[in-house]
């Protein structure tokens, strides 16, 4: 599912290209990508941080929605999220996104919660960076995050507030999957 997904997105993504009339790598310089990278997200061939998502929307200002889910959000006054009603999208094994404010048009700050599955600790963690703030509690299990260059443990109920233009990553530990409310802008 999560490559069906990945596939998906690709196919948003050149779309949104298509429609602006761009190279390839026109869209890559105006969204701060390098070209073979994005190239790789265009063919679907790379998963495609959340970070990197935000810098194209922005670039090209689309809703973050658009490219992930394919729609444009419709509320303007409120948008209520039943418990495990978020839109749910599951781009690797690793990482599945739950959006808790997908309907809201115009949003500042996008809500989600990510459960991680446990991996291989042995691995070199992925890192990336974006432009703005992010904050992230767990709501359940254990994590390592990675952020500047410090490791973290962060246990349930622990939080964390960052400039998330610092290299960031995260695992679950102990075996088991991991739980957190991440609020980025």
């Amino acid at each position: 599912m999560a490559e069906e997904e990945i596939k998906q997105l690709a196919a948003r993504l050149k779309g949104l290209r298509d429609g602006l009339d761009l190279t390839v790598e026109e869209m890559a310089e105006n969204a701060g990508i390098p070209v073979e990278d994005y190239k790789k997200m265009e063919a679907g061939e790379m998963d495609i941080p959340i970070g990197t998502l935000q810098m194209i929307s922005r670039a090209y200002g689309v809703s973050l929605d658009v490219l992930l889910f394919g729609e444009e959000p419709k509320m303007s006054s409120y948008f209520l999220t039943r418990a495990n009603c978020g839109v749910s999208i599951e781009r690797t094994k690793a990482y599945k996104y739950q959006s808790l404010a997908s309907g809201f048009r115009g949003r500042l700050m996008n809500p989600l919660i990510v459960t991680i599955e446990p991996a291989d600790t042995d691995k070199a963690l992925a890192l990336n960076s974006h432009p703005g703030q992010e904050f992230m509690m767990v709501l359940e299990g254990e994590m390592e995050l990675t952020l500047g260059g410090k490791t973290h443990v962060m246990h349930e109920g622990d939080s964390i507030y960052f400039n998330s233009g610092l290299q960031h990553g995260m695992r679950a530990l102990g075996g088991k999957a991991v739980k957190i409310l991440s609020i980025h802008n």
